[in-house]
């Protein structure tokens, strides 16, 4: 028989992330869970942003907890005949903690969006943590990075000039 010594380490590496697995379960439906919620709420409140806390449970162990900033009318209407129209509705973005298939953590966000107008964002992905590694700086960190991400959508310009950009016209005018 051939020295399996390689094999073994893998097959050990193996059953390690599976423990893992089971553990970061664990550990997302006794305390993470609430935690989040917990925080989420804390800074919310503090703020006085307007939220909600949305939670996705169809799937056990595919769980979720959304800090979502609802939807409202756009203020866009679309004609549907003479004096009818109908108000485009806006989403207005959302920060998601979703547990993924071996229950390690995906944070992310979702970009305003107006329905109807253009299309919406991909998910824009922050980072996956295991549970252990998600401590309340990095969830202040989150908010912080969502709100301004939002703010700057909601502050689209396209005359903002480029960054690095001098003045001029884009001339090399440097030696010959």
């Amino acid at each position: 028989m051939e020295n399996i010594t390689n094999l073994q380490k893998k097959v050990d590496f193996y059953k390690e992330v599976l423990n893992n697995t089971k553990n970061n379960r664990i550990t997302w439906q006794q305390s993470l869970k609430k935690e989040l919620t917990d925080l989420l709420k804390i800074y919310g409140d503090a703020t006085k942003l307007d939220y909600k806390l949305e939670f996705k449970s169809t799937l056990e162990n595919l769980e979720a907890v959304i800090f979502s900033l609802g939807a409202e009318f756009s203020g866009i209407e679309e004609e549907v005949s003479g004096e009818i129209s109908r108000p485009l509705i806006k989403h207005n973005g959302s920060l998601i903690y979703q547990q993924l298939f071996n229950g390690k953590i995906m944070v992310a966000y979702n970009l305003p969006f107006i329905e109807k107008y253009g299309e919406q964002s991909p998910l824009r992905p922050i980072a996956i943590y295991r549970p252990e590694e998600l401590k309340e700086a990095y969830i202040l960190r989150h908010l912080e990075t969502f709100v301004e991400e939002v703010a700057k959508w909601e502050d689209y310009d396209d005359d903002k000039p480029e960054p690095n950009q001098g003045i001029g016209f884009k001339m090399n005018l440097g030696p010959k």
